[in-house]
C-alpha cells in the first residue's frame, strides 16, 4: 500500500495595508468668531462704606465677675454655674450674664444644689439657677452693684 504524504499547507501571511503618507494641507486662517455685543453699561452706584478693620471695643463688664456657666438645660431654662473662689451668691441678688450671643440681666429667683432649694451658695457648690433667657457654656456671670 502506498502511503500518501499529506501535503503541507502553507498558511497565507496576512498582509498589512500599505502605509499611505498624508499630504500636508495648508490651513487657511479662520476669521475670529464675532463677539456678542455688550449691553449698555449700568450707572455706577455711590461707593459703599467699608467696615472698620477692628470691631468696636466691648463696654466694660457691668460689675464684678462671680462665675461661669458650665451647662444649660433648655427644656427647663436652668443654667449650671460654677462660682469663682471666695464668692457667694444669694437669692435676690441682681446678676448679669454675658457671652458671645447672650447679654441680659436678671434677679436670682431660685438656687438649687442637688435638686434641693437653697437660699445661698458658695464657691465649692455647683448649683442650678433658673434663667429667663438662653445661655451657653462659657458665658460669664457678673454681680450687678
Amino acid at each position: 500500500m502506498a502511503t500518501r504524504k499529506k501535503a503541507k499547507v502553507r498558511k497565507k501571511a496576512k498582509r498589512k495595508a500599505p502605509v499611505v503618507k498624508k499630504k500636508k494641507v495648508l490651513k487657511v486662517a479662520k476669521k475670529p468668531a464675532r463677539k456678542p455685543e455688550r449691553k449698555a453699561a449700568k450707572p455706577k452706584v455711590a461707593a459703599r462704606k467699608r467696615k472698620p478693620a477692628m470691631p468696636p471695643a466691648a463696654p466694660p463688664p457691668p460689675g464684678e465677675r462671680i462665675g461661669v456657666v458650665t451647662h444649660y438645660y433648655g427644656n427647663v431654662s436652668v443654667a449650671i454655674v460654677k462660682l469663682d473662689p471666695g464668692v457667694t451668691l444669694r437669692v435676690g441678688d441682681q446678676i448679669h450674664i454675658r457671652g458671645h450671643t447672650s447679654d441680659f440681666a436678671q434677679r436670682v429667683e431660685s438656687l438649687q444644689v442637688e435638686h434641693a432649694q437653697v437660699s445661698e451658695v458658695g464657691p465649692q457648690d455647683d448649683f442650678g439657677m433658673k434663667v429667663k433667657d438662653h445661655v451657653r457654656e462659657h458665658d460669664v456671670v457678673y454681680r450687678v452693684k
